[in-house]
């Protein structure tokens, strides 16, 4: 809560208080004149959220009754709940009680009923204090004179009415944009004015471009933007090369997949003659380019990532940038921030130094190669980087060393399968599989881990401004929840009153590895754990059992790593003596950023979830009626979800379970028929038959064979 609005309500909190108009309040608070209307602004801003009231005589005094302010989330059957902030429980709303809320909407709730063992608590809405949405993506519909819009999100509660005047260009089952011009009231659908059609419903491209516009993501840089990036020279600048470190005769490499093209981070490992490893990370120093508060700076900050649909990207920093001087290419001078550490043969970082670099990579090299060199298992590779082979058979004995020692304090390897989705040339699915990785990308990965830790602790015990990469552990009831579901697989998760330890999550994955079941327990304690955000202060990182943690690898795609690379350039142009008024202020642009991209982070996966979904469901639309073998992945009160062995997921719902009825039981979540008292539960292997597929509606049906 703002400052302003805090002393207002400490005022009228005082026992001595009685109701008073806006100048008296204002006499007695010594409010300065030019600050007057400022003053009735906050008035007026605390009386919307129903924290304060004005009688007859306008004169303010209480509210007696708690209002939450919270987000609602409408379900297509009417009903909903409001997440408040900072609380893990949802209210319950019935439709009766949403005030003819949207999907999204900021409100104000009154608690009817408190949360008890069996259900959770139930409110009302009272207030609308903001619509989420004032446009909305969806298919037109043309009714002669009047039109309508059915929208993408089919929790938004409600059709959108176009009069004739208003349909622009658009014709039947066009997907357009709509802007809201009357929100739903009393029972009437919402009104709107078609502003863009984004294409017929079946044209290519045309669902991509509709998740871009329903999430009303920048899918262009503005003019002056591409033009800063532009002034850039393709070569480095000559003049800095005296304030950084030389590793120009180093034999670094980058490693990533053989389409990537922003290549942020290049690595490379040399044994040491006390028989220790030197590790060097270096990674792109981005920030040389994007100062802050330039306009890349800025176009930077609101898209907080860069977001990687399915056939396209819409990236944080320009191309002329990201693809261009920022990119570590082969063969070319680049300037970094490298971390080199020094790990024994234990795996730990016995000494480190961070530093402004210029490198030249030897090699672009891919994750697929590189498994190659390591397995030996292709000729014509190993004779192609003959001279480098010690080079990478070094990173992976490093790279199992540190992997050892992170299994060993918790480090959760969550080997969930990433879902690898193959379009042609008009965007259509032809294939969907499982991402297959190698060892290849573990030793990237546990370089980056380690430079993470590793810059993450030098600058907490420095105390400086920082964005830190945060993940709590989690609720010691979802814990509780977790075993009910481990139980079917003789496994538990011990715990005490005081802590939940990361080594007890890594036993019960180890337990499972190799197993049908394993992919359904890595994906039950993925939805146990709370979910990893940015903030300004260190709070550790669970998941990876880490005291210290950062992103500080990947400044072209993430603008916290952007952020600390300039906090560390800062610190190393001034050799670490850093007055107070600068912590004082990058303190606190280090909680708004860490605000901002945390946010932009949620919208960015879910998006990139939803073209998964959107993509899954088009291409099991030409299978309907085809039979697979499948695991139960979850289990709810109307029915089963089942995953199959290509990570297409389907909902099975009560109706199509068989000639039986199935009772839901709560605590084992399992369903046992009435009848035959045949049982169904997470971990089950069972045979479907795909029912119904939906691109529009992004969901899948199964039924059991």
């Amino acid at each position: 809560m703002e400052e302003k609005e805090q002393k207002i309500l400490q005022l009228m909190k005082d026992d001595n208080y009685v109701p008073m108009k806006a100048k008296e309040i204002a006499l007695i608070m010594r409010v300065p004149k030019n600050e007057y209307n400022t003053f009735l602004e906050t008035l007026g801003n605390l009386e919307l959220e129903l924290k304060i009231k004005k009688n007859r005589k306008n004169k303010y005094s209480l509210v007696e009754k708690t209002y939450y302010d919270g987000i609602y989330r409408k379900n297509q059957k009417g009903y909903g709940f409001v997440k408040i902030e900072g609380q893990e429980e949802e209210i319950y709303i019935t439709k009766e009680n949403c005030l003819n809320a949207l999907n999204g909407d900021r409100v104000l709730v009154e608690i009817l009923e408190e949360k008890n063992k069996v259900k959770n608590a139930e409110g009302k809405v009272v207030k609308i204090l903001k619509h989420e949405k004032d446009t909305i993506v969806g298919i037109f519909q043309n009714n002669k004179n009047f039109g309508f819009v059915v929208p993408d999100d089919r929790n938004f509660g409600t059709d959108i009415f176009i009069s004739k005047k208003d349909f622009g260009k658009a014709r039947s089952n066009h997907k357009v944009l709509v802007k809201i011009t009357k929100y739903p009231q009393k029972g009437k659908n919402a009104e709107g004015k078609i502003i863009e059609v984004l294409g017929n419903v079946n044209e290519a491209g045309v669902d991509m471009l509709s998740l871009i516009k329903e999430y009303r993501l920048p899918s262009t840089f503005p003019e002056p933007v591409v033009e800063e990036a532009k002034k850039f020279s393709k070569r480095i600048d000559e003049p800095d090369l005296e304030h950084r470190k030389d590793f120009r005769k180093e034999e670094i490499f980058t490693i990533d997949g053989p389409d990537a093209k922003d290549l942020d981070d290049a690595v490379n490992v040399k044994k040491l003659e006390n028989g220790n490893y030197e590790l060097d990370v270096h990674i792109a120093d981005v920030s040389y380019y994007v100062k802050e508060n330039s306009l890349l700076d800025k176009e930077a900050l609101i898209r907080g990532t860069s977001i990687y649909m399915l056939g396209r990207v819409i990236p944080m920093l320009p191309r002329e940038l990201s693809n261009g001087i920022c990119s570590l290419n082969a063969k070319e001078d680049r300037y970094t921030l490298s971390c080199l550490m020094e790990i024994d043969k234990k795996g730990n970082v016995v000494s480190s130094d961070i530093c402004k670099g210029i490198i030249n990579v030897a090699e672009r090299m891919t994750y697929e190669d590189v498994q190659k060199i390591l397995d030996k298992s292709d000729d014509s590779v190993l004779e192609k980087y003959k001279r480098y082979i010690n080079n990478f058979e070094m990173m992976g004995e490093l790279a199992n060393i540190l992997k050892e020692k992170r299994l060993e304090k918790g480090y959760l390897n969550l080997d969930i399968p990433e879902s690898k989705i193959d379009l042609d040339v008009d965007g259509k699915v032809v294939n969907i599989g499982k991402y297959k990785t190698s060892f290849a990308n573990e030793i990237i990965e546990q370089f980056m881990l380690t430079a993470n830790e590793t810059v993450a602790e030098k600058f907490y015990w420095l105390e400086a401004p920082f964005i830190y990469r945060v993940h709590e552990e989690p609720d010691i009831e979802k814990v509780k929840e977790l075993n009910k579901f481990l139980y079917n697989f003789g496994l538990k998760i011990k715990t005490n009153t005081d802590e939940i330890y990361p080594k007890e999550f890594s036993k019960i994955l180890e337990q499972s590895k190799g197993k049908e079941e394993e992919r359904v327990i890595s994906n039950l304690v993925l939805h146990t754990l709370k979910i990893a955000r940015y903030e300004a202060e260190n709070k550790g990182h669970f998941g990876i059992a880490s005291k210290y943690y950062c992103h500080f690898t990947s400044p072209i795609r993430r603008y916290p790593d952007l952020f600390i690379h300039r906090i560390i350039s800062k610190y190393l142009e001034k050799e670490y003596k850093i007055g107070d008024q600068f912590i004082e202020k990058y303190k606190q642009q280090a909680i708004d950023r860490a605000k901002q991209s945390s946010e932009r982070e949620k919208i960015a996966t879910k998006v990139e979830r939803e073209s998964e979904y959107l993509k899954k469901a088009e291409y099991m639309e030409s299978r309907i009626g085809e039979e697979y073998t499948g695991i139960i992945s979850s289990v709810t009160p109307f029915g089963i979800f089942v995953e199959l062995e290509n990570t297409v997921e389907g909902l099975v719902r009560f109706e199509d379970l068989g000639n039986e009825y199935f009772i839901y039981d709560e605590d084992n979540k399992k369903l046992i028929g009435e009848r035959t008292k045949k049982t169904y539960k997470i971990g089950d292997k069972i045979e479907i038959r795909v029912k119904n597929a939906s691109k529009l509606l992004r969901q899948i049906d199964f039924e059991i064979t």
